[in-house]
């Protein structure tokens, strides 16, 4: 099932190009109370509601996909979380370019360990991506987006996949400079998740998936997930060891070679085969 938030924050069903207003299953999620307990509340119950989407669907209306505007599938994460130079070829691109990348990482995954985004940097593919130094390098770095769908501390990798809600598209935008890596990729619109929430019955491996991001039409990287250098499952299980995963919460699970600037007016096409594809505009921030 291909689940998003679009136009309104509707939540809608995505299928045969069409785009399908389920919000009324929303009416089975439970009432909220402060305090809430950790965790995105429609990822939370995303098991039971989607009984109730499925009651609603053959009575929803619909738009064509390409009329839809659509948000993060995720409206609250507790956490995003990321895994740097997690792709052979990008540890050699980086160890490359040191006035770029900064010599304070040096090395793979392995060597840096993760880092954390700030969770209000997560916008929707519509919202796009608003440049705040536009004097300053800005760099896409497009990746698998996980997005955990149960509480797991201390899971183990046998059984960390069956902790995944569901996959999507991700863009860890950055800036470069001197700073923290944390505060350079928090800025406000730097995480980019979408266009839907595929969920995880839906993906048979998700360590087969090809990946591309074009920009202005250039194919700039492409990849595949099975040359992670640790995968997907090995991911939850470290990061799980050091905090709690929420339903909600997302990694960021790398990004290949060909990591490169984008300016105001670039337009960001990204596809993950089997999951989606979306556009992303690039602007300045407050035009």
């Amino acid at each position: 099932m291909r689940i998003c938030w679009y136009d309104q924050q509707q939540l809608g069903v995505v299928d045969d190009g069409k785009v399908y207003d389920v919000s009324a299953a929303l009416d089975a999620l439970p009432a909220a109370r402060y305090p809430a307990a950790p965790g995105d509340l429609l990822i939370s119950h995303l098991d039971g509601l989607r009984a109730a989407i499925a009651r609603h669907l053959p009575h929803a209306s619909s738009k064509p996909v390409a009329q839809a505007r659509f948000l993060s599938p995720v409206a609250n994460p507790g956490k995003i979380i990321g895994v740097p130079v997690n792709y052979m070829d990008h540890v050699v691109e980086a160890e490359a370019d040191r006035a770029t990348f900064t010599d304070r990482y040096k090395g793979g995954v392995t060597e840096q360990g993760f880092f954390l985004k700030a969770a209000s940097s997560l916008v929707g593919p519509a919202e796009g991506v608003a440049l705040r130094f536009p004097e300053r390098l800005s760099h896409h770095e497009m990746e698998l987006g996980i997005v955990i769908g149960r509480k797991v501390a201390n899971v183990s990798e046998a059984q960390a996949l069956s902790c995944i809600a569901g996959y999507a598209i991700a863009l860890d935008m950055t800036v470069r400079g001197p700073e923290d890596r944390s505060l350079r990729k928090s800025l406000d619109s730097y995480a980019v998740l979408g266009p839907w929430l595929v969920t995880a019955d839906a993906i048979a491996d998700p360590q087969a998936l090809g990946m591309r991001l074009y920009v202005n039409g250039e194919l700039r990287q492409e990849t595949n997930t099975a040359a992670m250098i640790i995968g997907i499952a090995e991911q939850i299980a470290w990061v799980s060891r050091f905090y709690t995963l929420y339903p909600g919460d997302i990694i960021m699970s790398g990004t290949c070679a060909g990591v490169g600037p984008v300016v105001p007016g670039d337009t960001m096409h990204c596809e993950i085969d089997g999951v989606a594809a979306m556009d992303v505009a690039v602007r300045l921030a407050g035009g």
